[in-house]
């Protein structure tokens, strides 16, 4: 069994491909233990000073990206039989769709769309149970593993960013996964991207 986490935020479109590579590999049967664990870049682009993204009431206005993601945390950590298609849906919603995912009645929507009563997540979220799930786990991301961006994949300590270019290829997946104890080399960027 491959056991890693993959760090998340609906923002981004390669967080969208690498997290739906990861679902479409496990729907397909494979053999993987997955943590899926939120990254807000919104925080991580703070002044400093400025109020943490997680410390804003939850029923008014929050950070781009912050609502989706404390949606996703009531949906990972009370109903994780629906988490995949949760998750999936969000990102489907916000590239796709182009649908304003920081709406309530949006993040309603896609949870009702995958069976989940949307009253229950929203309650689960107005508890401020999520935001303080998303203060401990994107502190612990940067105070252990340096985590700057998503889609990061850790495995046995070792941390790495990944971009992947092409959506639903499952060789490109399995290509980074064997590849995360590898540390003979730090970095591995293209100076360009011709596409």
């Amino acid at each position: 069994m491959t056991r890693f986490a993959i760090t998340y935020d609906y923002l981004c479109p390669f967080s969208r491909i690498g997290n739906e590579a990861v679902v479409e590999a496990l729907d397909d049967g494979a053999d993987y233990d997955v943590t899926f664990r939120p990254f807000s870049l919104s925080q991580n682009h703070l002044e400093v000073g400025d109020q943490p993204v997680w410390e804003h009431d939850p029923a008014g206005d929050l950070p781009r990206g912050v609502r989706a993601l404390l949606w996703s945390l009531a949906v990972r950590d009370g109903f994780p039989d629906s988490f995949r298609a949760f998750h999936v849906a969000v990102y489907n919603a916000k590239h796709d769709d182009l649908l304003e995912i920081g709406d309530a009645s949006v993040l309603s929507q896609i949870a009702e769309s995958v069976g989940l009563d949307a009253g229950e997540i929203a309650g689960q979220v107005s508890s401020g149970i999520p935001a303080k799930t998303l203060a401990a786990e994107h502190t612990d991301l940067v105070e252990t593993h340096a985590v700057f961006g998503v889609p990061t994949f850790i495995a046995d300590g070792e941390a790495v960013f990944v971009r992947f270019m092409e959506r639903h290829q499952r060789a490109d997946l399995d290509r980074v996964l064997g590849m995360l104890s590898w540390t003979n080399v730090n970095e591995f960027k293209r100076t360009r991207v011709d596409q």
